[in-house]
């Protein structure tokens, strides 16, 4: 089962799933082990607004997908590990649920496509970062929005200076059985690497490096040795983390954050560190103090964007207009998105005719305009920034930037 991730990778899966009927279910969810009945009837009562649904489009091809759904009630793993909501989504040939760290409201969306709005958050401007809990003798890398702190595996690199020089000695130890008999062979280097500590008691930046054995070690050859550990560790960085527009915090001592820029390829390293050696210290007092980072970072994002409309609106470079943005979505023209949560905009886009048309109602063919105009933005490498209704810029039903 999916766990607490939904990914751009999601989305392009979801969104080339075009069936005669697509089923979207979202609903809050309680994580705590007492209140997983809650969870069970509401489920199964959102499900029997699907089957009601369904029913009345007169869908075909529906008995073998709900019979999956309802037997997702008996996976008694799945509902005892519930985050803050969970996404479902279904058609003839396609079941996939998704526990998620958002508060989602209850919802059922039945048409051509998936409707997926509700967990746009999680791919937004003002949704995921990452956390890198960096120090010589461990790195540990969380996936985290404002709610949720996981750590990702970090797989195919050295976690420590120690592991780094390891392999670095093989390295070296395979260079010199190549060489000509009579070369020296190279000097083994080893260092404890820094000990553990808390938040509050974490190391200053007047700790000073790691020492290491052998004569003639300096501080230059321990700035390289932690450089081409850094350099390891971002190759293993970008097979890892899979969208490189969400934010990286860094917790680590001072001196060792101008070394891990040098060496990394990151584009979006947040300025701001949580100072100090966080080997040892609990994801959830570091997500506790990423946090304090992160929300005020994508604050800062999300004005600079809304200055940047206001600035460019009524010049061509920006819309409000529902129609306006839902083709320039689709064009690949929109570089930023703002969104109302909780507002539907439902109707029809032919691309053929590059045509739109407004409804009252999903009652009527159609999805809706501004989850397909969002999906659209993200889709082509835009910023999407879901909103409440009266944050929006101007109060607009609908706002953006456009590339052109």
């Amino acid at each position: 089962m999916k766990a607490d991730l939904f990914i751009v990778d999601d989305l392009k899966l979801l969104m080339e799933h075009e069936r005669t009927w697509c089923a979207s279910l979202f609903m809050p969810t309680r994580h705590v082990t007492s209140h997983v009945q809650e969870n069970y009837i509401r489920y199964k009562n959102l499900l029997r607004d699907v089957e009601t649904k369904l029913v009345e489009m007169k869908a075909d091809g529906t008995e073998k997908t709900l019979e999956s759904a309802y037997r997702l009630l008996d996976d008694y793993p799945f509902w005892h590990s519930q985050s803050y909501g969970m996404a479902l989504f279904m058609s003839e040939d396609l079941f996939r649920p998704y526990r998620v760290p958002l508060h989602l409201q209850e919802l059922v969306v039945v048409g051509d496509r998936f409707h997926v709005k509700p967990l746009l958050p999680l791919l937004s401007g003002d949704g995921r970062f990452y956390l890198l809990a960096l120090s010589q003798g461990e790195v540990r890398l969380f996936e985290c929005t404002r709610h949720k702190v996981n750590q990702v595996d970090l797989q195919g690199v050295p976690l420590s200076l120690d592991d780094a020089l390891k392999y670095d000695e093989l390295e070296k130890q395979l260079q010199f059985h190549t060489r000509a008999a009579g070369a020296k062979a190279p000097r083994r280097v080893s260092g404890p690497g820094l000990k553990p500590g808390s938040m509050r008691g974490m190391a200053s930046e007047g700790r000073r490096p790691a020492m290491f054995h052998g004569h003639g070690a300096t501080v230059d050859d321990t700035k390289d040795q932690i450089l081409r550990f850094f350099q390891a560790l971002d190759k293993g960085l970008q097979r890892t983390i899979q969208d490189s527009r969400a934010p990286l915090v860094i917790a680590a001592v001072d001196y060792l954050v101008p070394i891990f820029k040098e060496a990394s390829t990151y584009p979006t390293i947040v300025d701001e560190i949580i100072s100090g050696n966080p080997e040892g210290v609990l994801p959830q007092d570091l997500h506790e103090h990423a946090i304090k980072i992160a929300v005020p970072y994508f604050e800062r994002e999300m004005t600079d964007q809304v200055a940047l409309y206001r600035q460019l609106i009524g010049t061509g470079r920006a819309s409000n207009v529902v129609e306006e943005v839902v083709k320039a979505a689709y064009h690949g023209r929109v570089e930023t998105l703002f969104i109302p949560v909780g507002i539907h905009q439902w109707g029809t886009y032919d691309p053929a005719t590059d045509e739109v048309i407004l409804r009252q109602s999903n009652c009527e063919p159609g999805c809706d305009l501004l989850d397909f105009a969002a999906v659209q933005t993200l889709l082509n490498s835009g910023s999407v920034y879901a909103r409440q209704p009266d944050q929006m810029p101007d109060r607009a039903p609908v706002a953006a930037i456009f590339r052109y």
